[in-house]
């Protein structure tokens, strides 16, 4: 069965990407795949400490080696983002940048949150994920902390987000299965 990670961007006190993380899960009856929350709280990462790039593959920490084998368990990903100064969260930035391979031919979708929606963020990490050679969908859930969100903490999605919920759903899982001939294959050779 396609497996798809819900990854929680933020790791803040009073964090609202765990709610919404939940909100996602919810939602996920009717789609043939399984569904799972990765909790960027349980798996702390340092500020990138490999000797080596991600592309060669040869991790050195335990904690490096354990988060590959978790990505690489997956087809896909939803990332529940927040936008920090227009960008995505550091903590999110740098789990990305911990891997390589296991990124490769996998879809991806973004939830994200902020002011303006999160869009800002978003757009940054559709640039890492080309990068990664993750395959990111159209579809995108943006919710504002205005009015989404009852004093900025209270999650409370406007019902119209679930449409586009479920439209991305579909594309991620759709993705994933699709990429995965290439993901068999093994991965893309990176130029440096």
């Amino acid at each position: 069965m396609t497996r798809i990670g819900i990854i929680l961007g933020s790791t803040r006190p009073n964090r609202n990407s765990e709610s919404v993380g939940r909100w996602v899960l919810e939602h996920t009856a009717g789609h043939d795949a399984s569904f799972e929350i990765i909790d960027l709280r349980e798996h702390t990462l340092p500020l990138f400490d490999e000797p080596l790039p991600p592309m060669a593959g040869q991790y050195q920490n335990p904690h490096t080696r354990a988060w590959a084998e978790l990505i690489s368990s997956f087809d896909g990903f939803v990332v529940v983002t927040p936008e920090y100064n227009h960008a995505p969260s550091a903590v999110l930035k740098n789990a990305l940048d911990y891997l390589y391979a296991e990124w490769n031919n996998k879809a991806v979708g973004f939830v994200s949150y902020g002011m303006l929606g999160g869009v800002r963020a978003t757009e940054q990490l559709r640039l890492v994920a080309g990068e990664l050679q993750m395959a990111d969908v159209r579809a995108q859930v943006a919710l504002s902390m205005v009015s989404d969100f009852e004093n900025f903490s209270e999650f409370r999605p406007a019902a119209r987000h679930e449409g586009d919920l479920q439209a991305l759903l579909g594309q991620v899982v759709s993705w994933s299965r699709a990429l995965a001939p290439l993901r068999q294959a093994g991965p893309v050779a990176a130029t440096v």
